[in-house]
């Protein structure tokens, strides 16, 4: 995946953990103030923070980072959670669509979040 300016994160402790356990027990709420502002996330936004939260409670630590929009098919396997070799394979059936750089593919991040969507909704059961 491509990072950029990733920031880590050490995972809390105990107290911490707890505190924001509690905070976050049957809530999917958040409220982000920015200078004294209050604003509403996207849904999308909402669940990235809520699981950063959550795997800051569970005591996990955490590396924040940007995926930028064309990435490798290495960068692009990893975001999927598949191996480099079955992406590769993927986009010479056709099944994501991928962009050349010379002899170098791109893939489009939206593409591989497309082709994950497909992915969850086909095991989900209906």
């Amino acid at each position: 995946m491509s990072l950029l300016a990733p920031r880590l994160s050490p995972g809390l402790d105990p107290a911490e953990r707890g505190t924001l356990t509690r905070f976050l027990a049957g809530s999917d709420d958040v409220t982000v103030f920015v200078d004294g502002t209050a604003h509403r996330l996207a849904p999308e936004a909402r669940d990235a923070v809520l699981d950063l939260l959550r795997r800051l409670a569970a005591g996990d630590a955490v590396t924040v980072a940007s995926v930028a929009e064309l990435l490798t098919t290495s960068q692009a396997a990893e975001l999927a959670g598949i191996s480099h070799t079955f992406l590769r394979n993927m986009t010479d059936r056709g099944e994501i669509p991928v962009q050349y750089r010379g002899s170098h593919r791109r893939i489009r991040r939206e593409d591989i979040m497309a082709w994950l969507a497909g992915q969850k909704n086909a095991t989900e059961p209906s």
